[in-house]
């Protein structure tokens, strides 16, 4: 193994162990960079699509125009010969040859053209599957994601051992509740006490007045 060959094993290990970091340190953002990078392919798969297709629009141009000069090039020729004109006769006939030829191989072309369009076509196809799939895959990992945060928030709350405290959150939480309502009510009781005997003394020193009248 080469100088070359052990750096470069040595960077990609380096690479793949930062990877693995970025994954167990958050998953998703990783599954989210992947996406991106599926997104970038499949649209260049996109393009070379469309390029096959322009490029299948020229082979079938140049066939037909090829096909329709060699057709007209043997009509050529043959009302040069009725004519007798030997020279004109046999240059139709080699123009005729060479656009027969060429027809032929623009043919050959179209064909693997077309061939080659429907496989980019198909692979296109299936990599607009796939990233679907990536799409709904994520959704289902982030969903999966949400409800471990949310059972592990909820253990923590919930746990005894989170705090030093006697109490859990919870249970800190109806205590001091319990609380405001013993002040409230007491609040309430005593100024209900305070009210209902002012309106007492407000009475007898009425009833007093009328005795002395």
């Amino acid at each position: 193994m080469n100088l070359f060959t052990r750096i470069k094993n040595a960077v990609a290990a380096d690479f793949h162990e930062l990877l693995d970091q970025k994954e167990q340190k958050n998953p998703i953002a990783l599954l989210n960079q992947y996406l991106r990078q599926c997104e970038q392919e499949t649209e260049k798969v996109r393009k070379l699509v469309e390029r096959q297709y322009l490029l299948k629009e020229e082979f079938t141009r140049e066939y037909r125009h090829a096909s329709e000069m060699a057709g007209k090039r043997k009509h050529q020729a043959e009302i040069a010969s009725q004519a007798g004109e030997s020279e004109l006769h046999q240059f139709a006939l080699n123009e005729q040859a060479q656009y027969e030829e060429r027809a032929a191989k623009l043919n050959e072309s179209l064909q693997q053209a077309t061939k080659q369009l429907d496989e980019l076509e198909q692979k296109y196809e299936e990599m607009k599957h796939k990233l679907k799939d990536m799409h709904i895959k994520r959704m289902e990992l982030m969903g999966r994601e949400n409800v471990a945060r949310a059972h592990h928030r909820m253990n923590q709350v919930l746990d005894t051992n989170y705090s030093a405290k006697p109490f859990t959150r919870f249970e800190e939480m109806e205590s001091y509740l319990d609380r405001l309502e013993h002040q409230v009510n007491s609040s309430y009781h005593r100024n209900t006490i305070d009210g209902r005997i002012a309106q007492l003394e407000k009475e007898l020193s009425k009833q007093e007045a009328r005795s002395i009248s």
